[in-house]
């Protein structure tokens, strides 16, 4: 591994284990088993890497989806699979992350959103338009506007005004999300299709 993924890598689970806020660039280079100033002839300062670790993160997240679809036969279970993989994301996501990123570090958070507002669109927009011609979503939705409520919504998971954590989970909300989504939009066809996927996943 190249010394650069290594500190990208590393840093990663740095963050993902404490959180943004509470590791240093002192830290990091602890963990590496380097000195800061060997650290920083591959990185600039510590906006700099979490802007790294976003980009490999992003980079990531398109070749799972890329996957999930070419794992999946139908339109529900690649959404059962997409909600899957994002739980688990947010398993191993500390809950402060989305907020630091935010405050503290805007221009990452908006690359974030820039991959929502485009990329996940555009594979809630396929899905959608590839469950219609399965005859397992209805087909009077509009593709477009489904698929842009769909990364709307999925924002206010987040949303701690409007989810505070003390009182809820982001897995559960999630869960619920998902299922709300596939309700909304699915044919008969498609909820029967719904009901087989969850037995066998259970």
């Amino acid at each position: 591994m190249e010394v650069k993924e290594r500190i990208i890598e590393q840093s990663m689970l740095l963050f993902l284990r404490y959180g943004i806020k509470s590791i240093t660039m002192d830290d990091i280079a602890r963990e590496l088993g380097m000195s800061k100033k060997t650290l920083y002839q591959y990185v600039d300062n510590k906006a700099d890497l979490i802007e790294k670790i976003i980009r490999q993160h992003i980079y990531n997240e398109k070749m799972a989806l890329t996957a999930i679809r070419k794992l999946t036969k139908d339109a529900i279970e690649e959404m059962l699979m997409i909600a899957k993989h994002v739980i688990q994301l947010l398993r191993q996501t500390p809950p402060s992350m989305a907020f630091d990123l935010q405050k503290h570090y805007r221009p990452c958070w908006n690359l974030m959103e820039k991959f929502s507002h485009k990329h996940i669109y555009n594979v809630i927009k396929e899905n959608i338009e590839n469950g219609i011609k399965q005859g397992i979503y209805r087909d009077d939705i509009d593709a477009d506007i489904v698929a842009k409520l769909y990364v709307a919504k999925t924002s206010l998971v987040v949303d701690e005004e409007l989810f505070p954590l003390s009182e809820y989970n982001k897995e559960t909300l999630f869960k619920e999300y998902i299922d709300y989504h596939i309700h909304g939009i699915a044919s008969p066809k498609g909820l029967k299709l719904l009901e087989k996927h969850t037995k066998n996943q259970l």
